[in-house]
């Protein structure tokens, strides 16, 4: 059944989807759809928070997804949390907001992406941001999407700046300014309190536009693609299966797991694999879902049963969260209003380092198996991770079944040089969490880690323990090769009419947290696309 004609539709209406819904939309003559596999971001969890820690193991906005079994992990298998609903991972993060390095994106350009520099993508950045800190050569003020310190930190973060500092690292008040290097606070994307998700950035201020229209719980299945040109989508949509058309382009919004999944799905990606599955070759292009990389990392756990004011689960625990409740409910202020992630900095795992390899998120709560699983009792966590791994995995198909989850193969710890990486970051945790001004805090670490001495059983407890930071990106990467999907304009090679604008398009993972540059993408690619509409 045919739904109707549209000038552009865009599948997935996760951080990229939404930019791009209310660029595009801002032109009354264009008309869009979005298509959302998830429901709207509606409930407290959503808009609390704190209420991201229940949101990324549990409930319908999370698709759940794991990794297979990874050699690396010693056969475990990852966890991949990927946001289902409006806004997309946004709706469910850490809501830390990170660029990365400039380098990163110097490198980009370098590997044959002309306007991929820093200073080509700085004015998205920027374009992109409201920072309630003010304006400046780095910043922006007028943006959609609000950027801001923590309005009620806890004091635990200050404790381990001071503890940091203590270990011989330099404060650095903003990561996204002209360096990234030291410790400090975490900017997040929160206004009034509440988590500011690209949906209520962009979307919601749009929703009365007569010329966008969201499709939610709407699953795509495949593009549709006609003579070597995409003119429209498939997708499920309760139990139904429907088409939209478009005059322009499709807009290919997925994320690094599913986009690659969909292209697959339409018949564009290897041959060879899409024989294997029963799908007719549109065009061979050996490069969908390879590439695929992520951030690894690795977590230390204190117990510190004297801070029974702090978030953790005892009684006292669970009554300073009950008034933690209150107080959000009626002024949007409190505990509740915490990210957990609320520290954090970019350090060197050796000095001969030209930049920080290494990533600390200081979380202030218990954070058991990477915050899966509930534990009794107060304490901290800290948290490094690897800012550029070198392992490279893929995204396949299980099956041409739109409904079974990709498979996801990161590689973690794949080569050498990651696992000694992540070692040396893991001794560098346990020296900075052993620092005066945090031990004075009463706390031990947790026997499982605190036995990971010698080298041997530092490396088998990362491989019994370490895991995904939630970054995926590369499967459906950007440049002029062979292995390469996408051009410097974001679009499919051998296909018409198609772009892939997310994370998935990123040639090298960016030295951070993925959020900010996904939107970053997507405010440059809507530029892509107005330039096209005049040519």
């Amino acid at each position: 059944m045919a739904e109707g004609q549209f000038d552009y539709i865009i599948v997935g209406g996760g951080s990229a989807g939404c930019v791009l819904a209310a660029r595009l939309t801002e032109n009354p003559g264009i008309n869009v759809a979005l298509l959302e596999a998830g429901p709207p971001d509606k409930g407290v969890l959503m808009h609390c928070p704190a209420g991201q820690a229940v949101l990324m193991k549990k409930g319908d906005a999370n698709w759940k997804f794991e990794t297979t079994e990874q050699p690396g992990l010693n056969g475990r298998c990852g966890y991949q949390p990927r946001g289902k609903v409006l806004g997309g991972s946004s709706a469910i993060n850490a809501m830390v907001y990170i660029r990365g390095q400039r380098a990163d994106y110097d490198n980009w350009a370098a590997m044959g992406n002309p306007g991929w520099s820093y200073d080509d993508v700085l004015p998205y950045f920027r374009r992109a941001e409201d920072n309630a800190r003010g304006e400046d050569d780095f910043h922006g003020v007028e943006g959609p999407l609000h950027v801001m310190d923590l309005a009620s930190p806890s004091r635990l973060g200050a404790v381990f700046l001071e503890a940091a500092q203590q270990a011989g690292y330099a404060l650095n008040p903003d990561f996204n300014g002209h360096s990234q290097e030291g410790v400090g606070p975490y900017q997040v994307t929160q206004r009034n309190g509440e988590r500011c998700s690209a949906a209520k950035a962009y979307l919601a201020p749009i929703h009365r536009r007569p010329n966008i229209r969201v499709f939610t719980r709407a699953h795509a299945t495949r593009i549709l693609v006609e003579h070597k040109r995409a003119v429209g989508v498939e997708f499920v949509r309760d139990g139904e299966t429907l088409q939209l058309r478009c005059a322009r382009e499709v807009l290919l919004c997925a994320g690094a797991l599913q986009s690659p999944q969909i292209l697959m799905l339409s018949g564009i990606g290897p041959h060879k694999q899409l024989v294997r599955k029963g799908i007719a070759t549109v065009h061979d292009s050996p490069g969908v879902g390879q590439n695929l990389h992520d951030h690894v990392g690795i977590v230390q756990v204190i117990n510190a049963p004297r801070l029974t004011a702090s978030i953790g689960l005892s009684l006292s625990g669970t009554l300073h969260v009950a008034r933690g409740l209150l107080e959000w409910q009626k002024h949007r202020t409190g505990m509740l209003t915490t990210n957990f992630a609320e520290t954090g900095g970019f350090i060197k795992s050796q000095p001969s380092e030209r930049a920080p390899d290494l990533q600390l998120h200081f979380v202030v709560g218990k954070m058991m198996d990477h915050g899966r699983s509930t534990a009794l009792g107060h304490g901290f966590s800290g948290l490094v991770s690897l800012l550029r791994p070198a392992s490279r995995g893929l995204v396949a198909l299980r099956s041409k079944d739109p409904f079974e989850p990709p498979l996801i193969d990161p590689n973690f710890l794949g080569v050498r040089d990651d696992m000694e990486r992540l070692a040396r970051g893991f001794r560098i945790l346990r020296d900075l969490l052993q620092q005066p001004a945090l031990t004075q805090l009463g706390g031990r670490e947790t026997k499982t880690s605190a036995q990971a001495t010698s080298d041997f059983h530092i490396e088998q407890f990362l491989r019994d323990n370490a895991d995904s930071l939630y970054d995926p990106v590369g499967s459906c990467r950007m440049g002029k090769g062979l292995m390469d999907v996408v051009d410097h304009k974001l679009r499919v090679y051998g296909v018409q009419g198609l772009r892939v604008v997310d994370a998935s398009i990123m040639p090298q993972i960016i030295s951070g947290n993925t959020n900010a540059p996904t939107i970053m993408i997507a405010e440059k690619a809507a530029d892509l696309i107005k330039d096209a509409q005049e040519q």
